[in-house]
């Protein structure tokens, strides 16, 4: 087999693999808790507890988050705003949180944006998750995700 044969097959094997990789992940770019079918576990939170002592944990959670930068919060109206930037590229997706409360327990919403291209190769997703995971950790929750 020659030296060129062996060429060719390589990179074609490389080229389909960078295809399947891409195609991994569905293309899209906005991501929000139980309206994405893409992401079936990416659904709001529910919270034994306060709207207030979600925001405010919501608030420190967004805080924490590498690369978060919190943009604004609205209390009264139980929603925060925040961009989150990708580590490679500086991508910036912009994520909405939003709190409601019913009969003492709180559900958190969250949608996450990204401003630019037509697939987020699944950050917005990741967003939601990282959220929820430091959130969980702001309100002293130990979860098994």
């Amino acid at each position: 087999m020659s030296k060129w044969v062996l060429v060719l097959a390589l990179g074609s094997t490389v080229v389909l693999g960078v295809v399947a990789v891409f195609n991994m992940w569905p293309t899209i770019n906005i991501v929000e808790t139980g309206k994405t079918p893409e992401y079936p576990d990416v659904v709001p939170r529910p919270y034994p507890t306060s709207k207030d002592r979600v925001l405010d944990a919501a608030v420190q959670a967004v805080g924490r988050m590498p690369r978060w930068t919190l943009v604004s919060s609205r209390p009264e109206h139980g929603e925060i705003r925040a961009e989150a930037t990708t580590r490679l590229f500086r991508f910036v997706d912009d994520v909405t949180i939003h709190c409601v409360e019913q009969k003492g327990v709180t559900a958190v919403n969250v949608r996450s944006a990204s401003r630019v291209g037509r697939g987020d190769f699944g950050q917005n997703a990741r967003n939601i998750r990282a959220f929820f995971a430091e959130l969980d950790r702001q309100m002293g929750i130990g979860r098994g995700s």
